[in-house]
């Protein structure tokens, strides 16, 4: 996929938390954005946006149902969206997306686990100029030429598209990420190694030696949070083998 993801994604992916906790926090926005909105996923974007990044993401029909199901019974369960920005190791940037019905509970496991792995958490706007919030599908097939062809045909602004070993990578808003979508399913394209939103940093930097296994603690315990929704940073981690 394209060097931009590259550098972020894959040594997060393999230290991702388990797969439990994966289908946890798609449950718990797919319940909010329903909540927030109207059920119909035909009716609200926001929750038709949130269902797509959760198939992709391998979340069975049987959960999203479920959680559609709790919003529309009234629950009364609420969770408050708090972003958090910190510093690694270095002054590496990190940001920390949470979904939490205990605001002083979360703040406090976050900034316990910034301050324990060489780090420190900030005030917002801290380091959240150092990223694009980004709409990003990958997948593989057609030259990144055709793809965009493909999408400006389609009326469909994107950033950017990439192609590197036979993969590739299209960038855009987040708010035209169903637009995107959309688009490439129009021109075959249904099957995503990613189809998310994200924070992608517009410059990234190098850690090793004990800085580097301090920043992989720092996000290994920020992931782990029951809390935490999405973890973004601007570390370009190692290849893993």
């Amino acid at each position: 996929m394209g060097r931009k993801w590259n550098n972020i994604k894959y040594g997060k992916a393999a230290k991702d938390a388990a797969r439990s906790k994966v289908l946890a926090r798609f449950g718990k926005e797919i319940y909010m954005a329903a909540k927030n909105g109207d059920p119909d996923p035909a009716l609200n974007r926001n929750l038709a946006s949130v269902i797509d990044r959760a198939k992709v993401a391998g979340v069975n029909r049987e959960i999203i149902d479920r959680a559609i199901n709790k919003a529309k019974g009234g629950s009364d369960e609420n969770y408050d969206f708090i972003r958090y920005e910190g510093y690694g190791p270095n002054g590496s940037a990190v940001i920390v997306d949470t979904l939490t019905d205990n605001v002083n509970r979360t703040v406090a496991e976050v900034r316990s686990a910034f301050n324990k792995n060489g780090g420190k958490i900030g005030v917002s706007g801290a380091v959240a100029f150092m990223f694009e919030a980004t709409a990003l599908f990958g997948f593989n097939g057609n030259s990144a030429d055709e793809i965009l062809e493909g999408l400006m045909e389609a009326d469909v602004d994107v950033r950017d598209v990439e192609e590197e070993d036979g993969e590739i990578t299209v960038y855009a808003d987040q708010d035209q990420f169903h637009a995107v979508q959309t688009a490439l399913n129009g021109m075959g394209i249904t099957e995503f190694e990613a189809a998310e939103l994200t924070m992608l940093p517009t410059s990234t930097v190098e850690l090793d030696g004990d800085a580097l296994a301090k920043f992989e603690k720092l996000i290994d315990v920020l992931e782990d949070l029951d809390d935490v929704q999405q973890v973004y940073h601007n570390v370009e981690l190692p290849d893993e083998e």
